[in-house]
């Protein structure tokens, strides 16, 4: 990626909540630095006491990269992916905070194309999204598939956020929009995506797009069972009745 005088003017903090995922964290880490060679970035671990030496590999990252660059910010056990946020959001001293997961669903190759996307059009978030032309999944059978496009379509019928990808969670932000909106947010599992969404177009903000392929986890286990799916279908009717 070429450097810019915009992109050296910005610093992004790079928030990734993690639970088991010592598998994960290091090769995330990696094509982190390899795609954002030419931008100043810090990556926030916020890791919910995973057993299984996530926080380990974390402190060997830092030893290799510095820790001024791997920020480990750990807490005692699983209190939730919105909290997640919110802790990370704290320690963030860069212009712009970028949120991601740490399973390589979302492909750090994309991020070169959310910053340039920011910075020509002043986009107060830039999302990624499965559902336009140029983003797609990768790896799911064709029940998740239709799992996730029914409730994508179910929350656009219902909300009208003025985005094409409502439940994902590959997201850039302005520092001081993500406090804005994350503040108004009652949201703490999975619904906290979507709620953040519509708060922020409730809100007027300026929101931009680019197409993403979401890649289904190699290493570990996904996260994502029947409660969340209960969750997100209360966590719908609440952001209806009070959006």
């Amino acid at each position: 990626m070429a450097e810019t005088e915009g992109e050296r003017k910005y610093k992004y903090s790079i928030i990734i909540p993690t639970y088991n995922e010592r598998l994960n964290i290091a090769l995330i880490v990696y094509l982190i630095f390899k795609h954002l060679r030419d931008v100043d970035f810090e990556i926030i671990v916020v890791d919910d006491g995973s057993p299984d030496g996530t926080q380990e590999i974390v402190k060997q990252l830092q030893h290799l990269y510095g820790e001024d660059r791997i920020l480990l910010r750990a807490r005692a056990k699983k209190l939730g992916l919105g909290t997640a946020y919110i802790h990370g959001l704290k320690h963030a001293t860069g212009d712009f905070v970028v949120i991601m997961d740490a399973d390589l669903s979302h492909h750090p190759k994309y991020l070169p194309s959310f910053i340039k996307k920011q910075l020509e059009t002043n986009a107060s978030i830039v999302t990624g999204t499965r559902y336009v032309k140029g983003g797609g999944v990768h790896g799911w059978n064709l029940m998740r598939k239709l799992t996730s496009r029914g409730a994508n379509v179910l929350a656009q019928t219902l909300l009208w956020p003025g985005v094409s990808d409502l439940t994902g969670s590959f997201r850039l932000y302005k520092k001081s929009v993500l406090e804005d909106v994350i503040s108004s947010c009652v949201s703490k599992g999975y619904v906290f995506q979507m709620e953040m969404i519509v708060r922020a177009t409730r809100k007027g903000y300026h929101i931009e797009e680019v197409p993403i392929t979401f890649v289904d986890r190699v290493f570990g286990t996904s996260k994502l069972g029947g409660s969340e799916i209960v969750e997100y279908l209360k966590g719908l009717v609440y952001l209806l009745l009070t959006t």
